[in-house]
């Protein structure tokens, strides 16, 4: 247990303060749009080295270490469980070649700037440019739910961070067993034996755990409640078990775990995942401060002109060229290659396994190794704060970032989704409409808008759908409990407040209603799907209106007692869907959209013939009325 000392503050006011910042930092990131991994790296460095008001080695003592060893084997478990074999279908071929091709090559070209442009000893070079393999999924995953980038890129991104990071620690104990051959008393015969023995065992551990829970769980042998604990449990004890054979391939048992489970087609699989998610959350948060904050001045001043010059080289040099020549003469295209090639954001993996190795490296008589941690530190900071401003940009330039407004799901094919849709289109907002009926996506396929046939929540959903591209879904089909069904469903992945549905029938009765946590908003004032349907029969429409200084909301009110409205849009920039019970704060420059009233085709043909005569406005009617008869007859004939 930590030992207080002068000016120190209790492991649980440290713990306390470590959790708060975290999450403060994440919330504030979210608020501002920022990337939450530049604002948690400030918030460190503020309250270690800034202003001493926390120093881990002090506060926490000897827990610290162990502490980060864990919360990255639980980060990596949980990016194995993301790695699904399905979502890999498209990215298989680039995947496999930065893991076998970029992790050599990447190792070769960061050992080789080490010693040259930074001016590291071989042996010192040879350890950390194997843990420089690491793009580190503790920073991809914050950077791409920033980011929004298409599919493919960021399938890439996230499959190579996560499986390099255990084969980055592997190739630095592999180094750093060499080294002792070298230096210390070791044979090679019995580093290779070490080496061996550590990742087959970590590699069977990681089966086996992850099997013999895939069966437990499917099988019912764990109640519901337990899942997770079992789950935590089992993770720790795989993790020590194989560390405790070869120093940092627990990680690759973990990791292996995680990967079996995300591959088992477990029923509860989603569950778990979303928990694990959400202790990642935490987890990335408190390794960050940590981590930021035992930085001290001392560590930092090791730094020099060629350290700054060595970052440089990384990112503009040895990422880009071990990307391009492991995705050479592949089926991935040009501007993926060049988006993957100039991301390559280190987290926190690289610096906990670089301050291991380089206590082990300075106690093996190597002295040049003390420079790694704050080197490593440098890099991470570097790179995050670089990949966390640019990558979004980036993706947006080379045509591979989702849009600016996240776009809308309609979940159910019928003549008001179409109607919503084509609108919302015409703000250049992303929208697609998804229905298992062929029939019912006949209006949205005549109006050429984008549809999916098939079931929102299906498989092929999940995989043939760009969800990246969309932030809010609005189930309108014409059942009432599958319009629940898919709002509750989807709820954790786009968030409550993003998650709407027509309003149920006789959900006004107590033994009808349902409770908060299930179903979305209400939309179109609180219309069902019949009362919606009779309005769009009689000629309702949806129509967009600008707002400015001289016709404001109070005005539109006033010309549209019988509007309903639908959403705001902020052009280029922001959308609001108006729930039932929302307010609407729609100003000048904004644009509202609403379900109104048919209007006289005579009067909307002036308005936009501006001065035209009455007649002319008719005669326009009239032929719009005549060539649209054509077209029917044509179609029924």
């Amino acid at each position: 247990m930590a030992v207080e000392s002068a000016g120190a503050m209790s492991p649980v006011m440290a713990f306390a303060l470590v959790g708060a910042i975290g999450v403060g930092s994440q919330w504030l990131a979210w608020k501002l749009r920022l990337p939450a991994i530049v604002l948690m790296l400030l918030a460190g460095l503020a309250i270690g080295p800034g202003l001493g008001v926390f120093d881990p080695e002090r506060d926490i003592g000897n827990l610290m270490q162990p502490m980060i060893s864990i919360a990255v084997a639980i980060i990596l478990f949980e990016g194995g469980m993301t790695l699904n074999l399905h979502s890999l279908r498209e990215s298989a071929v680039g995947v496999r070649r930065l893991v076998l091709i970029g992790a050599p090559v990447g190792w070769a070209g960061s050992a080789a700037a080490l010693h040259y442009v930074a001016g590291l000893s071989w042996p010192s070079a040879a350890v950390f440019g194997g843990i420089m393999i690491v793009t580190g999924p503790t920073v991809i995953a914050p950077l791409l739910r920033t980011a929004r980038l298409s599919k493919r890129p960021a399938q890439l991104l996230q499959w190579e961070a996560i499986v390099n990071d255990p084969i980055g620690a592997l190739a630095a104990v592999l180094a750093f067993e060499v080294v002792l051959v070298m230096y210390a008393s070791e044979t090679f015969g019995a580093a290779v034996w070490d080496m061996g023995v550590g990742i087959v065992s970590a590699t069977v551990m990681g089966i086996a755990a992850g099997w013999a829970l895939s069966e437990g769980f499917r099988r019912g042998r764990v109640p519901e409640f337990m899942k997770v604990p079992v789950l935590f449990a089992s993770l720790l004890l795989v993790f020590a078990l194989s560390d405790s054979l070869l120093h940092e391939s627990g990680l690759l048992a973990v990791t292996i775990m995680g990967f079996y489970i995300a591959n088992s087609g477990l029923p509860s699989y989603t569950e778990l995942r979303r928990f694990k998610e959400h202790a990642t959350v935490l987890l990335v948060s408190g390794v960050f401060i940590l981590l930021a904050a035992s930085m001290n001045i001392e560590r930092l001043s090791l730094l020099s002109w060629p350290s700054v010059i060595f970052v440089i080289v990384v990112i503009l040099v040895v990422r880009p060229v071990t990307v391009m020549a492991s995705l050479a003469f592949s089926n991935v295209p040009l501007r993926e290659r060049v988006l993957v090639a100039l991301t390559g954001p280190r987290g926190v993996v690289l610096v906990a396994v670089a301050g291991l190795f380089s206590e082990r490296l300075v106690s093996a008589g190597i002295q040049d190794a003390e420079i790694l941690t704050p080197l490593a530190f440098a890099l991470v900071a570097a790179t995050v704060v670089l990949h966390g401003f640019t990558l979004q940009p980036l993706g947006r330039a080379l045509g591979l970032a989702g849009a600016q407004v996240p776009g809308v799901i309609f979940v159910g094919g019928s003549q008001f989704s179409a109607a919503f849709a084509q609108a919302l289109r015409e703000e250049d907002i992303p929208v697609l409409i998804a229905d298992a009926n062929r029939a019912r996506l006949r209006t949205a396929r005549e109006q050429g808008l984008p549809v999916y046939l098939g079931d929102i929540l299906s498989d092929g959903a999940e995989h043939g759908v760009e969800f990246i591209s969309f932030g809010r879904i609005i189930a309108t089909s014409d059942n009432d409990a599958y319009n629940t069904l898919v709002a509750t469903d989807l709820a954790p992945e786009f968030g409550r407040e993003h998650v709407y549905q027509l309003k149920r029938a006789k959900q006004e009765q107590t033994r009808h209603a349902l409770p908060a946590t299930l179903g979305g908003r209400s939309i179109a004032g609180g219309l069902r799907y019949l009362e919606l349907a009779r309005y769009m029969q009689k000629g309702w429409e949806i129509r967009a209106t600008n707002l400015t200084e001289e016709y404001g909301l109070e005005a539109w009110r006033e010309d549209n007692p019988e509007s309903i409205p639908l959403a705001e849009v902020t052009p280029g920039r922001a959308l609001r869907i108006l729930a039932a019970d929302a307010e609407i704060k729609a100003g000048p420059g904004m644009r509202i959209l609403a379900l109104s009233p048919a209007r006289d085709r005579t009067v909307e043909a002036a308005e936009r013939n501006g001065e035209g005569d009455a007649e002319a406005a008719a005669a326009e009617v009239s032929d719009h009325q005549d060539s649209q008869d054509t077209k029917d007859a044509k179609r029924d004939d």
